[in-house]
């Protein structure tokens, strides 16, 4: 009986490694589409996509292409970093983002600095509002309704630049939290991401991971910003409505 009664558990385990098999079979089918030198070297693959978008960038310069194309191509250049981005902090609680090692000077630091630079941007702002009330003056004289009209023009005109400059901040900020999520790292060994986060396709993981990196991410979408702006220097038409 005692024979019998050993021998129970050792006919329930094979029983049970089918379903382990099949299980671990229907995982390794839904990650086959991933290519093994993209889960082995995620990164260098986004920085290679950034460079593919960075050459077409260039290459848009001289071709001389349509106005708007400089848009797609920064946006294609940070799309994939910026997807893996994106999704690992919609899976990161923000309980999980709560400075643990910062210093009390670190903290008010980052605050001046962050006031100063509203301070500049507001005085750039008067300054330019000066300059652009007394230009439009200068134009179309005294007319309200050539003022009004050459008004709604150059609001238009500057909606590209102010669209590229919130495009850059929201990269800024974006970076800012993988740095201390995952650090610098390609692979990084022990991360503050979510275990749950794509938990059943670790290879899947591995690349979104990968690719969430601060350091692409800045290049492939504030670089690029810059380099694109510097290129297709931004030109402001004054039309005036008759």
């Amino acid at each position: 009986m005692s024979v019998d009664g050993g021998e129970g558990p050792t006919t329930a385990t094979p029983s049970d490694a089918p379903g382990n098999e099949a299980s671990a079979q229907a995982a390794d089918t839904s990650e086959a589409w991933l290519p093994g030198w993209l889960v082995r070297h995620p990164l260098y693959a986004g920085w290679a996509w950034t460079g593919f978008w960075a050459a077409l960038i260039l290459l848009d310069e001289f071709l001389d292409l349509a106005g708007w194309s400089w848009y797609l191509l920064v946006g294609m250049a940070a799309l994939p970093t910026l997807l893996s981005t994106l999704a690992v902090l919609n899976a990161t609680p923000r309980k999980h983002l709560k400075p643990q090692n910062e210093s009390v000077l670190g903290h008010f630091f980052v605050r001046f600095l962050a006031l100063v630079t509203a301070f500049l941007v507001w005085g750039v702002s008067v300054v330019m509002s000066a300059s652009i009330s007394t230009t439009v003056q200068a134009a179309v004289g005294n007319s309200e309704r050539e003022v009004t009209a050459l008004g709604f023009n150059l609001l238009v005109a500057a909606v590209p630049l102010v669209i590229s400059v919130l495009w850059m901040a929201f990269i800024v900020r974006c970076a800012w939290f993988p740095r201390r999520l995952r650090g610098w790292s390609q692979s990084p060994a022990s991360s503050r991401v979510p275990r749950k986060f794509l938990r059943s396709r670790p290879d899947l993981r591995r690349v979104v991971v990968g690719l969430a990196h601060p350091g692409l991410l800045l290049v492939a979408g504030l670089g690029m910003s810059i380099l694109a702006l510097f290129l297709n220097a931004v030109e402001l038409t004054f039309k005036v409505l008759a």
